[in-house]
């Protein structure tokens, strides 16, 4: 089973605000093994493999290292470059063996696991022995077989904090601006979105509705919901999912230029929040307004949450010690132990059942309504922010008598 050679480590599409704990734990698990002689980082992912843009790790100094637990983005860099044909394909495992590399650990989501999973199996067939790792990484928290997902958590709680904020401040205004939309992400499934409903902590909070891409979009039944809350309370926020579809499956808002496109061919959305602002403006003749975190919102240390960060290290570490062991082929996953108290350990999957699938919010999340949550995902998601949000005033309010306006 004994595997002597370099290390090499990458980072993939979107930054979080824990992909560097990934790093952190894996690079530290490594140091730990005497067959892995040199520790590489990639610049940039996979383009940094192909242009052999490298990093000596074993240079970097250990508070660097342990830093990176607690630094939000890609301290690699990152890249959605696809690897577009067989010759992509063979340049890069020709430099992985000009650089002796035998380990070699991609975080990623969907589509970094399958450009790992096709390495691995070029490795198997040119019989170059390699050990590939998938980390698990998406804020999306759309990846497959895993519970959820490392960066899923401080997305989770930065939103909360947001919404309950953007809450606050709508209440407040009372006279404008008294409809808020606010737009998150998410291409196909509503994980980011659902999380908005942690920041209602008494009845009548925000948010009051949520859109998912899992509902389709109702126009008429949209308008209907928000009159209601409107007519209760005096102001709505709503939160929406950048990938909102409509009842034919097609994207609200998504630009069909061939410029706006990934590699990966995904359309570059955006832009539904305002469409909704202007339905309500068209309808019900009320003003509202738009916020739009963008991609903040997915990388901000800020709210980084301690369960995510922690997670996130172990799966690195976990990656490692499989790799040595002899495993490749496989991503680390996330195994929900229990509930209360809140226990996760860790998995493996071949990378074959992830790469390029999505697992979308379920049914059984979903409220009946289709524009809340269900206290199954409170439950599921509630332990993944690390801690209570910090708790707030409300005022009782007790009104003394009128005199003038009698």
């Amino acid at each position: 089973m004994a595997l002597k050679g370099n290390a090499l480590f990458a980072q993939s599409g979107g930054p979080t605000a824990v992909i560097n704990s990934s790093i952190a734990g894996a690079i530290t698990e490594a140091q730990k093994h005497k067959d892995i002689t040199n520790m590489y980082g990639s610049i940039n992912g996979v383009l940094g493999v192909l242009n052999e843009n490298f990093i000596d790790l074993n240079k970097e100094s250990k508070k660097n290292i342990e830093l990176l637990s607690v630094t939000p983005s890609s301290a690699l860099g990152s890249s959605r470059h696809k690897l577009k044909n067989a010759e992509d394909f063979d340049k890069l495992l020709n430099v992985l063996k000009a650089h002796n590399i035998r380990y070699f650990f991609v975080a990623g989501g969907n589509d970094s696991m399958d450009t790992a999973n096709k390495v691995h199996e070029l490795a198997v067939k040119e019989k170059y022995e390699l050990r590939v790792m998938g980390l698990p990484k998406t804020v999306d928290n759309d990846l497959p077989v895993t519970d959820h997902c490392p960066g899923y958590g401080s997305v989770a709680r930065w939103l909360a904090l947001a919404v309950r904020d953007a809450g606050l401040d709508t209440e407040a205004i009372y006279t404008s601006d008294t409809i808020k939309v606010i737009e998150t992400m998410g291409r196909n499934a509503g994980w980011i979105t659902a999380s908005t409903a942690l920041a209602r902590q008494r009845d009548n909070d925000a948010p009051h509705l949520i859109l998912l891409p899992e509902i389709p979009f109702n126009q008429d039944k949209f308008i209907t919901e928000v009159e209601k809350v409107y007519s209760k309370l005096g102001y709505v926020v709503i939160t929406c999912c950048e990938g909102l579809k409509d009842e034919n499956g097609e994207y609200l808002t998504a630009s069909k230029r061939n410029i706006d496109m990934d590699k990966f061919g995904h359309k570059q959305l955006g832009g539904v929040g305002e469409t909704l602002v202007s339905i309500i403006a068209e309808k019900l003749k009320i003003k509202a307004r738009c916020d739009k975190p963008g991609t903040i919102q997915r990388v901000s240390g800020i709210a980084q949450s301690s369960t995510d960060r922690a997670e996130a290290y172990l799966s690195g570490t976990m990656a490692v010690k499989h790799a040595v062991e002899g495993k490749s082929g496989y991503m680390v996953t996330l195994v929900r132990e229990a509930n209360e108290p809140y226990k996760c350990g860790t998995g493996l999957s071949e990378l074959v059942n992830i790469a390029n699938k999505e697992r979308k919010v379920p049914k059984e999340f979903i409220a009946a309504s289709g524009t809340w949550v269900t206290k199954e995902f409170l439950k599921y998601v509630t332990p993944l922010i690390g801690g209570s949000l910090p708790e707030y005033a409300r005022l009782e309010k007790h009104f003394i008598a009128k005199i003038l306006s009698k």
